[in-house]
């Protein structure tokens, strides 16, 4: 499914614990942008693959809103 005019992010990092609230320091990552949500979520499995040994490294996908113009 491709929401035109929205961008995809790939974000996270490093996470003090697990219950996955706050960011180590300089560890936050982001990717993108991404035009459509299949791209991202290719980026997010590679990066997701590069950490699976780092329990406390989390990445999710986001959806910038799309900013119809007035």
């Amino acid at each position: 499914m491709t929401t035109h005019g929205s961008n995809f992010w790939v974000i996270g990092g490093e996470f003090g614990s697990m219950n996955f609230h706050k960011l180590v320091e300089g560890s936050a990552q982001v990717k993108g942008p991404f035009k459509t949500r299949k791209e991202a979520e290719d980026a997010w499995r590679e990066v997701s693959e590069e950490n699976r040994h780092r329990a406390g490294v989390r990445f999710s996908i986001v959806e910038e809103p799309h900013r119809g113009t007035a």
